[in-house]
């Protein structure tokens, strides 16, 4: 997407996957300033796992007067906490809003990845700012709809990859700004995620659980069926499993398959472990070497179902030459040991090459982080240079940096305050990691015994019109739905 893209233009060129984008009762807040003193009130959509901590950062700095959690005991556990005390729970994101959202300033999601945007866009419509963490959205079409609400109604907005509020990063963002390495020739990023469940063939029902144990067992079966159903009922109890499934197709909730946690593992609720690291780890790579709208994407993987991620998988996607750089390639690798080849690292010298990292290659020399966040990087081949950079302010750590951020832009009527805002970089940030998915989708078959299977169908993107441009010829039935979704009734996308 282009930066300047009218909102006309954007309506036209998303016909083809029948969008038609209306925002309404856009509140533009750009002018309005908070006094420092002021507190801000605050909603909190998911304060469970990366949400307790997110929902624990928001309270810092705000006045938290509602939260939302799909899982009751998570809810009351969260609401016996210092700065909870006060809120009122609810298990339905829309009862929240339509309640509160006339008095909410900003609110933070953190639920599993396929609530993301459906959550993120109902607060943006109310003019609500927004922490929504990472990855910002599970489709395509949905981050580049977060960003053009997000600038139709003027909201503060800031995506939860807390590597952006670290110095080092910025740093290293400007040193590579600074033609440091020369003319770019290609980046790697690899990851030891999934520390999740993934692989084909994993979903379980009662129906499966009882075939299963029959054969097994029939003897000891009937009571094993009972004993599960019984666990069953006594989980949903403290699930509000139709609020979890929010806007997923429906299916059988099964303890520990889908919640906690496991939800990134599946196509339907997840991104795999591309959608849960490479947002955080192209912090650098993308905001320093352009990787936007790329032209192509293929991937190679272990083999899944259409239903679960795969175990593992290798994707090429091909950037386009622009005014900044040469037209590169960018490789992904996931799951512990699955890493670029070795002489790749040993022609610059490193051979100690980390479970997870980057590496950006140039002309003149290479940048080489072996964390995540890109906490700590180093030069091979040449000497970092004088830059200047806008350094985070400190408030404990880096996600508590990120967090604040918001909180001062919303103060401040500012939303260019926050770095990884929707717009200009979370969004389109997004759009780019996402299409890695399209090609994973493509590439359902694996080797021999789990083994990496042979590269699928390359798919061919149009990033302006957001469209597979070679679609009919990969007959890959669903990657349609990975673009844009159809969100369940009761729930809103245009």
């Amino acid at each position: 997407m282009s930066r300047k893209t009218s909102r006309r233009e954007f309506i036209q060129n998303t016909s083809a996957i029948g969008a038609a984008l209306f925002v309404g009762g856009a509140v533009d807040l750009r002018g309005q300033e908070r006094s420092a003193n002021e507190q801000l009130n605050v909603a909190c959509f998911g304060v469970g796992g990366k949400g307790a901590s997110d929902s624990s950062n928001a309270a810092a700095f705000g006045n938290v007067i509602a939260i939302c959690d799909v899982d009751r005991n998570t809810l009351e556990s969260k609401g016996k906490s210092k700065g909870f005390e006060n809120a009122e729970k609810f298990t339905d994101y829309r009862e929240l809003l339509a309640k509160y959202g006339k008095k909410i300033d900003i609110c933070n999601v953190s639920t599993p990845d396929h609530m993301h945007g459906p959550i993120t866009l109902a607060a943006m419509r109310l003019g609500i700012s927004c922490y929504t963490q990472k990855p910002l959205t599970r489709t395509i079409y949905e981050a580049r709809l977060l960003a053009h609400v997000a600038k139709e109604t003027g909201v503060c907005t800031q995506m939860g990859n807390q590597g952006t509020a670290l110095d080092s990063s910025r740093e290293a963002i400007a040193q590579l700004q600074s033609g440091v390495l020369g003319p770019l020739k290609e980046v790697f990023a690899w990851s030891n995620r999934p520390v999740w469940a993934q692989g084909p063939g994993r979903r379980m029902t009662l129906e499966k659980f009882a075939a299963q144990a029959k054969e097994a067992d029939p003897e000891t079966a009937p009571k094993l069926i009972e004993k599960k159903k019984e666990e069953i009922a006594k989980a949903l109890e403290r699930v509000d499993w139709k609020n979890w499934l929010g806007v997923a197709p429906t299916r059988e909730f099964w303890p520990g398959l889908y919640h906690t946690f496991q939800h990134r593992g599946w196509w339907d609720f997840g991104t795999g472990a591309l959608g849960d690291m490479a947002c955080h780890q192209l912090t650098v790579p993308f905001a320093a070497c352009d990787l936007r709208d790329p032209v192509s994407v293929v991937a190679k993987s272990t083999g899944h179902d259409f239903d679960s991620f795969p175990a593992s998988s290798i994707i090429k996607f091909e950037f386009p030459e622009t005014s900044l750089r040469p037209a590169i390639p960018f490789w992904w690798y996931d799951r512990r040991g699955n890493k670029p080849p070795m002489e790749v690292f040993e022609k610059y010298g490193i051979t100690n090459v980390s479970d997870s990292g980057v590496l950006i290659i140039g002309e003149k020399g290479v940048f080489y982080s072996s964390d995540d966040y890109c906490a700590v990087y180093e030069l091979k081949g040449v000497d970092k240079v004088k830059v200047d950079y806008e350094k985070a302010e400190d408030k404990g750590n880096n996600d508590l940096n990120n967090m604040y951020e918001l909180f001062k832009a919303k103060r401040l009527g500012d939303p260019k305050i926050c770095k990884s805002n929707f717009i200009d970089r979370a969004g389109p940030l997004t759009e780019t990691i996402l299409l890695g998915n399209l090609a994973v989708w493509a590439a359902a078959k694996g080797g021999a015994d789990g083994e990496m299977g042979d590269w699928g169908e390359k798919v061919e993107w149009d990033a302006k019109n957001l469209k597979v441009t070679n679609l009919a010829s990969l007959k890959t039935p669903g990657v349609a739905d990975l673009i844009k979704p159809v969100y369940a009734e009761g729930h809103r996308l245009d």
